[in-house]
């Protein structure tokens, strides 16, 4: 078998870190370049066309097979925008390393897209989140203090990712992607069974990776929040029958608080107030553990203790902000999409009762 030429720019890391070997054949590798970014933005489209022009799912679905299909088997899961991160920080980190276009464009794209339409690209596109989706059939939910703390290590992740990558330790990331060995069909066995028991727990609660794992689904979640084009569950005025809330797989949708006693305003105000001025000591807290610990991870130099203490900082931001957030309530009257959370799947679509009847009336015609 020959060897694969790699399309990431690989540095040369200080710690030892060696990279697995590749040894499936691929022609031709800058022409499977062309065609993965144009699949891409194709397959992007295609689910940002169906889920905000026609608000329908099976466009999704039909994506998702594809992308498990190519990007995943074909692809062995190495077209990858949740590694690109690695690149992007070392690139920007280091003079000495540059990032390829290839490996720009992985990163960026979905990041665009995201911007306009929302998290399209997590919808069916990346094959790690369509994977999770297919295979899910029940929707436990999990209360909102534990999907709150949970939701805090996609952001420790990223931090630990972009430290170990900036400072030449290796690409963890990589390294550890428990769905690389079930898309290569083989692998190291602690991954690949972590892999195959994501997977079990997505057939009974939505794309636990996605949710509480994935970087880069962090990254693209702030962009989300202020995309120009946002995913609506009906066109129609929503008759509160809870219906898409019980259906959304990832718990992005808000049911309202106008039946809900409502705690004093002044009373929220003042918790609020607390953890906004506790927020720098959260922030100093954090960058001072980290800098301790900077030499305990046996990376005895200063730059890596500096990154350390950087990235203790920015721990400590995302748990701060977390907590304002979730002492934050806002006044709803309906069902609302929380876009920083919403996958773009479409399983609300057909659950809500004002769709159904919209379809219905179309079909008839």
């Amino acid at each position: 078998m020959v060897q694969t030429q790699s399309r990431f720019p690989r540095p040369d890391f200080e710690s030892g870190y060696v990279y697995p070997e590749q040894h499936f054949f691929t022609p031709n590798e800058a022409l499977w370049s062309y065609i993965d970014i144009a699949l891409l933005v194709l397959l992007m489209g295609f689910v940002a066309w169906a889920v905000l022009k026609k608000q329908i799912r099976w466009p999704v679905m039909l994506t998702s097979v594809i992308s498990i299909a190519y990007f995943g088997f074909f692809r062995h899961g190495c077209v990858c925008s949740i590694g690109a991160v690695q690149n992007v920080a070392l690139g920007l980190a280091s003079d000495s390393y540059t990032i390829s276009l290839f490996v720009l464009l992985l990163f960026i794209l979905p990041i665009i897209f995201t911007l306009f339409f929302g998290r399209v690209f997590c919808a069916g596109v990346c094959p790690i989140g369509a994977l999770q989706e297919v295979v899910n059939i029940k929707n436990y939910k999990l209360s909102k203090a534990v999907t709150g703390i949970l939701s805090i290590f996609p952001w420790i992740y990223l931090g630990f990712a972009v430290l170990f990558a900036v400072t030449n330790n290796g690409f963890i990331i990589c390294r550890y992607d428990p769905f690389v060995g079930i898309f290569r069909l083989g692998g190291e066995l602690p991954l690949l069974l972590f892999g195959i028991l994501l997977l079990i727990v997505s057939v009974f609660t939505g794309r636990p990776f996605c949710r509480f794992i994935c970087p880069y689904g962090a990254i693209l979640s702030l962009f989300a929040r202020v995309s120009f084009r946002q995913v609506k569950i009906t066109k129609k005025e929503c008759i509160n029958c809870q219906l898409c809330h019980n259906a959304c797989p990832v718990d992005a949708i808000r049911p309202p608080y106008d039946n809900i006693v409502k705690e004093n305003r002044s009373t929220g105000v003042k918790r609020i107030l607390r953890y906004i001025v506790f927020l720098p000591f959260m922030v100093m807290a954090g960058a001072t553990v980290m800098y301790m610990l900077g030499d305990k991870f046996g990376k005895m130099n200063e730059e890596f203790q500096i990154w350390s203490g950087i990235t203790g900082a920015f721990i400590g931001l995302v748990i701060g902000l977390t907590l304002i957030n979730l002492s934050t309530k806002r006044t709803r009257k309906y069902y609302e999409i929380e876009d920083t959370d919403c996958v773009c799947c479409g399983r609300c679509f057909r659950y809500c009762p004002q769709n159904g009847l919209s379809q219905r009336r179309e079909d008839a015609k």
